[in-house]
């Protein structure tokens, strides 16, 4: 239990930190507001999983990004960063409370002519996209909707595409007994229960930060690549 809640914390995080890319001066002047302004700041991706966000965005090269949860926008600006000049990020935010900071940071970027924002409930605005797909979806959602997100969001998603879910190891409570009403960290158990039975993915926890799962979804033809007989 101990290992994963401090996996990622203290000297071995301050190592990892020092030895990776230098977190953008925004995006830290974005991470000082948050913990000055907001009630939860540790809700915003950090430096670590944002220059993560970019890489596996330059690794990916998605031509259309969709984002679910954008809070104040640090994790969408990590994403657009990564993007190619033609490509193009929409963003779904529930909270009509935090659009004007969102507003705000996306026009202080260069990469916020990128990034469309969405102001609603995800799942009522997934399917107002009709018939256009993403090469690749982040999901930081309310944890208690994670799978009804997934179910909605992964028609949306081109054969061959990425998902990543974040906190899908929600503080170590994944191991532990949930309390009748922490619904969080039930919809994080019943996600991560019903992802790995999901033989239309492939999938893979890294215990990055709070866990971030990596999602592939399969082609239709897809065939086993191993030399079981």
């Amino acid at each position: 239990m101990e290992r994963v809640r401090k996996g990622m914390t203290g000297s071995i995080e301050e190592y990892i930190l020092a030895h990776i890319d230098d977190e953008p001066e925004l995006l830290r002047e974005m991470q000082r507001e948050a913990h000055v302004m907001l009630l939860h700041p540790a809700m915003v991706s950090g430096h670590l999983q944002g220059r993560l966000l970019k890489m596996l965005v330059q690794m990916i090269r998605p031509g259309r990004v969709l984002e679910i949860g954008t809070y104040t926008g640090y994790s969408a600006l990590s994403i657009a960063e990564g993007l190619e000049n033609d490509a193009e990020l929409h963003t779904i935010e529930i909270d009509e409370e935090m659009e004007d900071m969102i507003c705000h940071n996306l026009s202080r970027s260069p990469f916020g002519k990128r990034i469309t924002l969405h102001i609603g409930d995800a799942v009522e605005i997934i399917p107002c996209f009709g018939d256009e797909y993403f090469d690749m979806v982040f999901i930081d959602a309310n944890k208690r909707e994670y799978w009804s997100v997934y179910e909605s969001t992964l028609p949306k998603i081109k054969e061959g595409g990425f998902l990543l879910a974040d906190n899908t190891l929600w503080h170590g409570k994944v191991l532990e007994e949930s309390e009748s009403n922490d619904w969080q960290t039930k919809g994080i158990k019943e996600f991560n229960d019903k992802l790995a039975g999901d033989d239309r993915v492939e999938k893979v926890i890294l215990p990055l930060r709070d866990g971030l799962t990596l999602i592939r979804k399969k082609s239709k033809g897809w065939i086993r690549t191993d030399n079981r007989k």
